[in-house]
């Protein structure tokens, strides 16, 4: 324990710090470098919070699901090409399946970088502008990823030998 510099009959003036107390003792005036601006009680990061747990076991599942079904009921790996995607997308319960797939995996991802970047940038302006990189990107990727997945056509070739073309 570090010493203080009172005297033993002394009792009218407060003792002095040494620099090791004052290193362990933080001033209770000193504004955190990681405050936030408050803007009212809300509930946002309970509820984040909340879908980060429910997505993610949704998540297991549905990953799980897919990896089940491509790899152990098909001929495995070496079954996965292009008409094997081609007839699981004909299919609307792969295509949602597929697509809850896509969508929970990008929101939950994004929020938990949105956690990160909340919790390891301490400039306002620079928090707001990877949180913007950050949706921005996840808003590209949501949108390009659903357009293939409801827009895939693998009849598009007319010279196409495809089971799923000769329906």
């Amino acid at each position: 324990m570090a010493s203080t510099t009172r005297h033993s009959g002394d009792t009218s003036q407060p003792a002095e710090r040494t620099s090791l107390d004052s290193r362990l003792v933080t001033d209770p005036t000193r504004k955190s470098p990681y405050a936030r601006h408050g803007r009212g009680r809300t509930n946002f990061e309970l509820w984040s919070w909340l879908f980060m747990r429910a997505s993610g076991i949704l998540l297991i599942v549905l990953v799980f699901g897919h990896l089940f079904v491509n790899l152990m009921l098909g001929d495995g790996i070496s079954g996965i090409d292009f008409a094997f995607v081609a007839g699981k997308w004909a299919s609307p319960f792969w295509q949602v399946w597929d697509l809850l797939m896509l969508w929970l995996a990008e929101v939950h991802g994004v929020n938990g970088v949105r956690t990160v970047i909340n919790d390891y940038t301490e400039r306002d302006s620079t928090r707001l502008i990877l949180k913007t990189i950050l949706f921005l990107a996840a808003l590209f990727t949501l949108v390009l990823g659903t357009l293939v997945i409801f827009t895939f056509d693998p009849c598009i070739d007319p010279n196409s030998t495809l089971a799923v073309c000769n329906r």
